[in-house]
C-alpha cells in the first residue's frame, strides 16, 4: 500500500510537471495572431499592447491581472491573456497562471482550455454566464464539472476585464460594467496606530519583489537572460515597495505628522487624492531617467481600466515620518491624483510598477508589477445603488453571486443539514427503533453519496484545512471561503457539529467518501462477502499512520502549500467524488483499490490513512456532549458492543473511543434492545422470575399483602 501510494504521487509529480507549465503571453499571443510582427505599448495605458502587422493595428492584447483581481477558490486571482479584434472582439482567451488545486492535479489542463475557446468570437460588451441557456440577454457557455467555482471566476475576468479595456480603447460603450458610486472619505475619526497595526489591518499595502521574480516574468520575451540575477541572488529583494492612502485622517496623520497632515490636506483641491510611495532596496520607483515635465515612467495608477500617470507637479518630496516602528526607507514620495481621473478611494486600485530591460540600442521590453490595495471598510462610507440596477449587480462581489446561482443546493444541503441534527438530538428514541433508524441511516448516505459529493461536490479535504491554517497567518478574507457555498456550509456545519458530538458525526453521516465505502460495505455483507476483523492490539497501532500523514502534510505546506496539495493526493476524495472516477488510471487504480479492501474490512482508509479525519479529532477533544451511553457492564464481563462495532472504536474495557467513532448509532440500537443487551436480558429475566415468584404465592399472602 505504501508503495502504491510513493507511486502514485510520483505520477502526479510527473503530471504537474509536464503538464501544468504556465503559458508565455507572447506565445497566445503569436498563436491567436499569427499576422501580427509588432508588438507596442499603448500610450497613456501600457497594460494593453497595440498589434501590428506591419502598420496595420490588428488587435489588442492584455493579461486580466492588470485589470481584475477577483481571488478564484485558491484564494489567489488567476491570469489569463486576451487577444481583441480592433472591433472589441474576442479573438483568444487563455489561462497563463494559476493556483487552482483541482486544476493543478485533477482536471486535465486542456479541459480548462477547452472551456476558454467559448469565449472566441464573443463581444467584449456582452453578458456571458456559466450554465444554462443563451438568450437574447446573455451568452450561456458550458461549464466545467468538478471545477464550478473556478470556471465561474474564470468568466468573470475575462468578460469584466474585456469590457474595461473595450471601454478604454473606445470599442464598446459604457453601461455593461457600472462602477459603484463614489466613495465619502470618513474625516470623523482618528485612531493612534502603529506602523505595524496599519500594515496589518490594510491600510499600507506591500509589495516585495525578488529578482527572481521578475527574471522569471521576462521568460519566453527577447529580454529572457538580460540582467539576470545569479543562482545565490535570486531570492533577493530588488524593491520592498509600499503605498498607502493619505486622505484618511488615521492613515494620514499617523504616518505624516499632524502639522504635514494639515498642510498636504490645503494643497488638495476638492476631489483630488493623496497616495504615498515608500520603497527600499536597489530598484528606484522613481528612476534615473525622470526630468522635471515629464512623467514618472515607472509607477502609475490604474483603477477600472483606467490608469493615471504623474508628472513633476504631482510629486511632493516626503522626507519626515512619524510612525512608530516604521523601517528606513530608499526614498518616499507623495502623489496627488488629480480631478479629472474621478478617483474613487473605496474601490480596489493597483500602483503599478514598470520593470525595463534593455534588448537594444533602441528596444526594449518590460513587464508591469501591480501592488494593489483596498481602503479598509472603517474608513468610507458610500451610497448604496437601488437594489436590482445594473450599479447593484456590477458591484455585488464574485462569492454574492455564485451563491445565488447555487440557490437549489444551498436550500437543500440545509435541509439535509437539519434533519441530520433532529437524528443527533433525538437519537435516544430513534435508537429505541432500529426498524425505522437504519433505513433512515442508509437513505441519509445515499443523499451523502449522490448529492451533497457527486452533484454538489460538497467533499470536505485536507486541503481545505491547510488552506484555512495558512490564511490566518497571511491574507485571511471571507470571500475566499465564501466563494464556494456548499463547502462553506458543510465547514461551519462540521465546525458546530465537532464542537457538540465530535468529528465523529461528520466521518460517520456527511463525508461521501464515507458514505461510498459505508453502503458498499453493506452490499458485500448481503451478498456473504467475508469479513475480517484487524486484532485490537494491531488495530490501535494503525490508527497512529493517518495523524503521521498529517503531520507530513502539514510540515510540508509551511514551505510550499502547493506541493502539499500534491502530497494530498493520499486522499482519494478528489477521484472518487469529485472527478467521478474520470481520471488518469494511477489515481483512479489507487482509489479502487481502497474501495475493493472495504469490501473486506469496513473502512479502511478511514480508519488508518485519512488525514482530514486525523485534524478533525483534535478539536474533538473540546466537545460538549457524549451522548452515547454505557453501562457499568460494559467491557467487564460484556463485549459484546465492542465485538459489533464494524470500526473497532469501543476499546476491550468498553469504553468508546470518541477520537475513532464514526458514530453509527449500532451500539445505542444494542443498548436499548432487552433482547440483545446482555446486562438488559439479565435484569428482564430477573423481572420475569420475580413476577413467576408472585403468581406462586400463597392466597394468605396475597390478601395480607393487600390489606396491609
Amino acid at each position: 500500500m505504501i508503495l502504491f501510494l510513493c507511486f502514485m504521487v510520483a505520477q502526479a509529480e510527473a503530471v504537474q510537471l509536464n503538464e501544468y507549465e504556465p503559458i508565455a503571453a507572447r506565445q497566445v499571443i503569436t498563436e491567436a495572431l499569427p499576422s501580427a510582427t509588432r508588438f507596442e505599448s499603448r500610450e497613456g495605458n501600457r497594460a494593453i499592447q497595440e498589434l501590428y502587422a506591419g502598420d496595420e493595428l490588428v488587435g489588442y492584447a492584455y493579461q486580466t491581472l492588470d485589470f481584475v483581481q477577483t481571488p478564484a477558490y485558491s484564494g489567489k486571482p488567476l491570469n489569463a491573456m486576451v487577444v481583441l479584434d480592433p472591433s472589441g472582439e474576442i479573438i483568444s482567451a487563455r489561462v497563463i497562471e494559476h493556483h487552482e488545486p483541482i486544476l493543478l492535479v485533477g482536471i486535465p489542463e486542456r479541459k480548462m482550455h477547452e472551456f476558454t475557446e467559448q469565449y472566441t468570437g464573443l463581444k467584449a460588451d456582452q453578458r456571458v454566464t456559466v450554465g444554462g441557456t443563451s438568450t437574447e440577454e446573455k451568452i450561456a457557455v458550458d461549464g466545467l464539472s468538478g471545477a464550478t467555482v473556478t470556471v465561474m471566476v474564470i468568466n468573470e475576468v475575462i468578460m469584466r476585464s474585456a469590457h474595461r479595456v473595450g471601454e478604454a480603447l473606445g470599442l464598446v460603450e459604457g453601461g455593461a460594467d457600472q462602477r459603484p458610486p463614489i466613495a465619502e472619505v470618513r474625516r470623523d475619526t482618528f485612531e493612534e496606530k502603529s506602523w505595524a497595526e496599519l500594515t496589518g489591518d490594510g491600510s499600507i499595502r506591500r509589495l516585495n519583489l525578488t529578482r527572481g521574480q521578475v527574471d522569471d516574468a521576462f521568460v519566453g520575451t527577447p529580454a529572457e537572460g538580460v540582467e539576470a540575477a545569479i543562482e545565490a541572488e535570486r531570492d533577493e529583494s530588488l524593491i520592498d515597495l509600499y503605498a498607502t492612502y493619505l486622505n484618511v485622517p488615521t492613515i494620514g496623520r499617523n504616518l505624516l505628522g499632524e502639522s504635514q497632515y494639515e498642510r498636504l490636506q490645503s494643497r488638495l483641491e476638492e476631489g483630488e487624492h493623496a497616495i504615498a510611495v515608500m520603497a527600499r532596496g536597489d530598484y528606484s520607483f522613481k528612476g534615473s531617467g525622470y526630468v522635471r515635465g515629464g512623467i514618472f515612467d515607472r509607477i502609475q495608477v490604474r483603477q477600472f481600466g483606467d490608469t493615471f500617470n504623474f508628472r513633476d507637479r504631482d510629486y511632493i518630496r516626503l522626507s519626515d515620518v512619524y510612525t512608530e516602528g516604521m523601517p528606513a526607507f530608499n526614498e518616499m514620495a507623495l502623489f496627488i491624483i488629480r480631478q479629472q481621473y474621478q478617483f474613487d478611494p473605496g474601490s480596489p486600485w493597483a500602483l503599478e510598477l514598470t520593470v525595463k530591460r534593455q534588448t537594444g540600442p533602441l528596444d526594449s521590453e518590460f513587464q508591469v508589477f501591480p501592488l494593489t490595495y483596498q481602503l479598509p471598510d472603517q474608513y468610507y462610507t458610500r451610497a448604496e445603488p437601488e437594489p436590482g440596477s445594473a450599479e447593484a449587480m456590477a458591484d455585488q462581489p464574485m462569492w454574492v453571486q455564485v451563491w445565488d446561482q447555487r440557490e437549489f443546493q444551498i436550500i437543500v444541503l440545509g435541509i439535509g443539514i437539519g434533519v441530520l441534527l433532529l437524528i443527533m438530538f433525538f437519537q435516544d428514541w430513534l435508537t429505541r427503533r432500529p426498524r425505522f433508524l437504519r433505513p433512515l441511516r442508509h437513505a441519509f448516505l445515499i443523499y451523502t453519496l449522490f448529492f451533497i459529493g457527486w452533484y454538489a461536490m460538497g467533499q470536505l479535504s485536507i486541503v481545505n484545512v491547510l488552506t484555512f491554517t495558512h490564511s490566518l497567518f497571511t491574507d485571511f478574507t471571507w470571500s475566499t471561503f465564501l466563494i464556494d457555498p456548499v463547502i462553506f456550509m458543510l465547514w461551519t456545519a462540521v465546525a458546530g457539529i465537532i464542537l457538540m458530538w465530535g468529528r465523529a458525526v461528520y466521518c460517520g453521516w456527511l463525508c461521501p467518501f464515507g458514505a461510498l465505502q459505508e453502503l458498499l460495505n453493506e452490499i458485500a455483507r448481503k451478498v456473504k462477502i467475508p469479513q475480517y476483523e484487524v486484532p485490537f492490539a494491531i488495530h490501535e497501532r494503525l490508527w497512529a499512520i493517518k495523524y503521521l500523514i498529517l503531520l507530513v502534510l502539514f510540515g510540508v505546506s509551511l514551505g510550499s502549500i502547493a506541493q502539499a496539495e500534491l502530497l494530498a493526493e493520499v486522499e482519494p476524495f478528489k477521484t472518487a467524488i469529485t472527478l467521478k472516477f474520470d481520471r488518469s488510471w494511477p489515481f483512479v487504480t489507487y482509489a479502487v483499490l481502497l474501495l475493493v479492501v472495504n469490501l473486506f474490512t469496513r473502512k479502511v482508509f478511514c480508519r488508518y490513512l485519512c488525514p482530514l479525519g486525523a485534524a478533525l479529532t483534535i478539536p474533538t477533544r473540546f466537545r460538549i456532549f457524549d451522548w452515547l451511553k454505557r453501562r457499568r457492564e460494559c467491557g467487564n464481563p460484556c463485549q459484546l458492543c465492542a465485538k459489533e462495532c464494524e470500526v473497532q472504536a469501543i476499546h476491550p474495557d468498553g469504553t468508546i473511543n470518541y477520537m475513532e467513532c464514526h458514530y453509527c448509532l449500532d451500539c445505542q440500537v444494542t443498548y436499548f434492545d432487552d433482547h440483545k443487551c446482555p446486562p438488559l436480558i439479565m435484569k428482564r429475566r430477573g423481572r420475569r422470575g420475580r413476577n413467576a415468584s408472585d403468581d406462586e404465592a400463597s392466597p394468605e399472602r396475597i390478601p395480607a399483602v393487600q390489606v396491609g
